[in-house]
């Protein structure tokens, strides 16, 4: 009739979530499920509940590759924009002399 359901206790999922972030480079999280003999909707609700970010691998080389060049292209926007609002004061403060200029009273 009605299946019997798992029960799960805090430090199993506790572990179970630590294990995932340890191995979560190097396997799926449906890898991971299927070794542990656990539903997958349940290890994504437990990594959401439990997760610890202390335990998670450090960036891979290629996400960092990826954030630095991002980082590259933020600084050069950054300077393009410093660029041009050095350009814009300067046009502004030549129309600045040009209005003083043909503001004066002719005579």
């Amino acid at each position: 009739m009605g299946e019997h359901r798992q029960r799960y206790n805090e430090e199993f999922k506790r572990q179970t979530v630590k294990f995932a972030q340890e191995q979560k480079q190097k396997k799926t999280m449906r890898d991971i499920a299927q070794e542990l003999d656990i539903p997958l909707s349940c290890l994504h609700q437990w990594m959401t509940q439990y997760r610890e970010f202390d335990n998670e691998s450090l960036t891979s080389e290629e996400r960092l590759r990826q954030l630095e060049q991002q980082l590259r292209d933020k600084d050069r926007q950054l300077k393009e924009k410093d660029q041009e609002i050095a350009a814009t004061k300067e046009e502004l403060a030549i129309v600045k002399k040009a209005v003083h200029i043909f503001s004066r009273p002719r005579p």
